[in-house]
């Protein structure tokens, strides 16, 4: 009997309906089943061994990268299985778990001041790259601008979903951040039937939404925010922005009705797939579950809490980040 490793579990997450809306189907594509508990694991996997291949990342060296949490905790689990030292930098708006996650896999971590800007020399993206550059024998998988990361979800998660729904998928939903899962995997689907609609859950205060003109939101991991080459833009049919309060209102009932723990953006997707198709019949429709809802339990996305409870937990957190 042969038995894998961790990276060798990466991938073939299942797929499981929910019940959202009456004459379609919504299938949740179960991402936070993987190991490091993100669909990031694809991507950062696929980055840094095409990097090995490449000879761009050498024995004992450092993977630096900035991330919002799962990227991070995705390179620092794979970086130290591989035998690297890894750095992520991150943004103050980091759930706790999530910071504390990256630390538990032996990375270092260096907290940013958020920015409204990526390319603000303060943005924990701008800290990265300045750390790679004086660090000797790094590598930076840059996921905000290298194409790597949407090839990897062409090769991995496309193709996963083509085989799961038996090429019977109509629609396929994904939060756009760095915007790697919803180019890679809808290149992937458009392929092999032109007729599939993709479509790119952004926020609704975004950069892009804005016009420029981006306010704070609270759904992590997702947001069009920046001009980036990963995006493929010629593959999506629709672009459905949502706010902070619908995403953070199908949290509760994914938990609470369906058995579904998950993180924000899987909130925002799933929301939009049951906006979207709620008068469409036959449809075959795939979202992605990016992340676990045990990765924001202390955002209090779940439960009601009072106003002094919440100054509470706040305090507490602060001094747990030390920031």
């Amino acid at each position: 009997m042969e038995f894998k490793g961790i990276l060798g579990n990466i991938g073939n997450t299942p797929l499981a309906k929910v019940d959202l809306v009456q004459n379609s189907t919504i299938l949740a594509k179960l991402e936070y089943l993987n190991p490091g508990g993100s669909v990031k694991d694809r991507s950062a996997l696929f980055m840094i061994e095409e990097a090995e291949r490449k000879g761009f990342l050498q024995p004992g060296g450092t993977i630096i990268d900035a991330s919002s949490g799962n990227h991070g905790i995705a390179v620092a689990m794979i970086g130290r299985i591989k035998g690297y030292k890894t750095i992520i930098t991150v943004s103050k708006k980091i759930s706790l778990e999530k910071l504390k996650t990256i630390q538990a896999y032996g990375a270092e971590v260096v907290v940013c001041d958020p920015t409204d800007f990526i390319e603000d020399p303060k943005s924990y993206h701008s800290v990265a790259v300045e750390i790679q550059k004086n660090t000797p024998n790094s590598f930076m998988p840059n996921q905000y601008f290298n194409v790597w990361n949407a090839e990897a979800h062409y090769r991995s998660l496309g193709p996963e979903i083509w085989r799961q729904t038996e090429g019977k998928i109509t629609h396929f939903f994904a939060g756009a951040g760095t915007c790697g899962t919803i180019s890679g995997t809808g290149k992937f689907l458009k392929e092999q039937n032109p007729n599939i609609k993709v479509i790119a859950i952004d926020s609704n205060t975004s950069f892009r939404a804005t016009n420029g003109n981006p306010k704070p939101y609270q759904v992590e991991g997702m947001g069009m925010d920046f001009e980036t080459p990963v995006l493929i833009k010629e593959v999506l049919d629709d672009i459905i922005e949502v706010t902070d309060q619908d995403a953070i209102a199908m949290l509760k009932k994914l938990a609470n009705q369906k058995g579904l723990l998950v993180g924000p953006s899987s909130g925002a997707v799933l929301h939009a797939a049951q906006t979207y198709l709620k008068n469409i019949k036959g449809a075959l429709a795939v979202g992605i579950c990016g992340d676990s809802g045990r990765a924001y339990l202390s955002k209090n996305f779940y439960t009601e809490i009072s106003d002094n409870q919440a100054q509470i937990i706040k305090k507490e957190e602060t001094a747990k980040l030390n920031i």
